[in-house]
């Protein structure tokens, strides 16, 4: 049986919230892993893993419980790197997918703006969240569900 992890500390309220939908709905457990404790719905397939604090520890958590097939919500592409290297599957809240086809150019792209505003060069960042980023989460999500039942 699959499992969906989230890193949860980052993680937008929309999001959650079909996350806690798709837990009952899809009978899958979803976990959610936070340093920080998160107030979340009762349910027999929703749960809560804290961390302590620190860089990286609920990273690390996510990578070390995953198990090929699952699949992880984060925004943190060097986590979707080391998930996807285990034969999981990553989603970003903005419903990008990172996939063993894309991760490494994803990750190399990452790498060289980060290097970029290292240097002082303004590179811009994200647009905004919105219901459009909502919806192509929400449409990837169920691919997933359908393609893993």
């Amino acid at each position: 049986m699959i499992s969906i992890w989230v890193d949860a500390d980052a993680c937008p309220k929309a999001i959650k919230e079909i996350l806690f939908r798709v837990a009952d709905r899809a009978r899958l457990h979803v976990i959610f892993v936070a340093n920080q404790w998160l107030c979340l719905p009762h349910s027999d397939f929703i749960n809560m893993e804290q961390v302590g604090q620190g860089a990286d520890i609920a990273d690390d958590k996510i990578v070390e419980n995953c198990m090929a097939g699952d699949l992880v919500i984060t925004a943190d592409i060097p986590l979707a790197a080391r998930i996807v290297k285990k034969g999981a599957l990553a989603l970003d809240p903005r419903g990008k997918v990172y996939d063993a086809n894309n991760i490494g150019q994803i990750l190399n792209m990452r790498d060289f703006m980060d290097s970029m505003r290292g240097s002082g060069i303004e590179t811009g960042g994200h647009k905004s969240f919105g219901q459009r980023e909502v919806q192509k989460f929400a449409n990837e999500l169920d691919k997933f569900i359908a393609q893993n039942r």
